[in-house]
């Protein structure tokens, strides 16, 4: 049976006395330990206010620093920016004068290509054979071939500018945004550099750290501003390749045509003179055969004459052989006489085929020669007309002559004087020409 001790032993638990010296020993160190931490924390904490006081006044610092750098560089780049611009603005306002230009240019190139395919147009009114393909068509056709292309290359190169000029504008444009960029950059970098704890109405802001979706690195701002400018200049270097370029078509467009305009001019002189010429020789020529069908017709009268005067020999001849067949019987033989008649008739038959032959031959060529006389003066009037529309294409061009500025006299009594025509073209023809 369990006595009263042992249960009231057994009501409280005890622990050995190992045991307490142990807990004893546990807070003793514990409390050794919390008080030499709390020395610790309070030397660290004095150490921590120090440093992230220096560091804090250090980074002030050293960002207004950069800041300032920042302010500086955004400047620099501003200012290059600007000087970009205004070059730009100079080439965009010198390309658009050249454009103006080789518009004018381009509406010049008209007059002188009417007064060619007037001049191609008024030789394709010229009459039978003297419709020729002769050196005046050609220059006159290479000098409208090179007038069109000369109309292609200016309206090429307007539109090449235009292009440009809207290229240009674009990158003004892009510039100019540039410049309004790093503008409201440096005032917003200006600001905070002013900016100091001791200022009032600073609040906290909870995304100060966080990164904008459009932010990107200083290399690529870098390589971005450095590119534009790159680009603009080189925009600006091709604008001024451009306009030498229309500069040079133009010069070589006008020493072309003029030259082309002189060989053409000079086709026409030189083709005038070959008209005049083979004009005269034709004139020369029908002279001559206006005398040879002359002479060739009193030869037909005289031949004419000749046949007549067989015609009555042959009468005779046929009359003595006709009588002889009257001879009475055996005196109706065939003598010598008859022999000699019937001869003698052959022969006359023979002699007037001859003539007749040589009537209708000599008739013929009278025919040729009038018809040939018929030709030379249709010929001539032909020519003639040539004569006339290529001086009248020489009046007309007379025009283009715009390089003379002492010309003097009157560019149609210069063109007569030119191609020799003083004694072919009347006054009054003249007169018509010159109104």
């Amino acid at each position: 049976m369990t006595s009263a001790s042992e249960i009231l032993e057994e009501s409280f638990k005890h622990i050995g006395l190992a045991d307490w010296q142990a807990k004893e020993w546990e807070i003793h160190e514990t409390a050794n330990n919390k008080k030499n931490e709390s020395f610790d924390l309070r030397y660290e904490s004095k150490s921590t206010i120090l440093q992230t006081n220096i560091q804090t006044v250090w980074n002030n610092h050293l960002n207004n620093h950069k800041l300032s750098d920042r302010v500086t560089e955004l400047s620099r780049w501003r200012g290059n920016f600007e000087s970009v611009l205004d070059a730009l603005s100079k080439e965009i306002d010198l390309l658009i004068e050249e454009r103006a230009d080789t518009e004018k240019e381009l509406e010049l190139l008209d007059h002188p290509l009417q007064i060619a395919n007037r001049c191609i147009g008024k030789r394709n009114n010229r009459t039978s054979s003297e419709i020729t393909y002769d050196d005046v068509d050609v220059q006159l056709r290479a000098e409208v071939d090179l007038i069109e292309a000369k109309r292609k290359l200016f309206t090429a190169d307007i539109k090449t500018a235009w292009d440009k000029l809207n290229r240009l504008e674009e990158m003004k444009a892009r510039i100019i945004e540039e410049i309004r960029d790093k503008s409201e950059a440096t005032g917003i970098d200006s600001e905070n550099l002013e900016l100091s704890r001791i200022f009032p109405n600073f609040t906290y802001k909870p995304y100060a750290l966080s990164i904008p979706e459009d932010a990107v690195s200083y290399e690529s701002w870098l390589e971005h501003s450095r590119h534009t400018q790159q680009l603009a200049e080189q925009e600006m270097s091709d604008t001024y390749s451009l306009r030498e370029s229309m500069r040079v078509d133009k010069d070589t467009a006008k020493r072309e045509l003029v030259f082309q305009q002189d060989a053409t001019d000079y086709a026409l002189r030189r083709r005038a003179f070959a008209t005049r010429k083979a004009r005269n020789e034709l004139d020369w020529q029908k002279l001559k055969i206006r005398r040879e069908a002359e002479s060739l017709r009193l030869q037909i009268v005289d031949l004419e004459t000749a046949l007549r005067a067989k015609a009555d020999d042959v009468k005779c001849c046929e009359t003595r052989l006709e009588n002889r067949t009257y001879r009475p019987r055996y005196e109706l033989c065939q003598d010598e006489p008859e022999f000699g008649l019937k001869d003698e008739l052959v022969k006359l038959r023979e002699s007037m085929g001859k003539l007749e032959e040589k009537i209708n031959y000599a008739k013929s060529i009278h025919n040729d020669l009038e018809k040939i006389l018929e030709r030379i003066d249709q010929d001539l009037e032909n020519k003639q007309h040539a004569l006339t529309t290529d001086v009248m294409c020489l009046d007309m061009r007379s025009t283009l002559l715009t390089r003379d500025k002492n010309k003097g006299q009157n560019e149609t009594d210069r063109n007569i004087i030119l191609t020799d025509l003083s004694k072919e073209i009347s006054l009054e023809t003249k007169k018509a020409y010159t109104t």
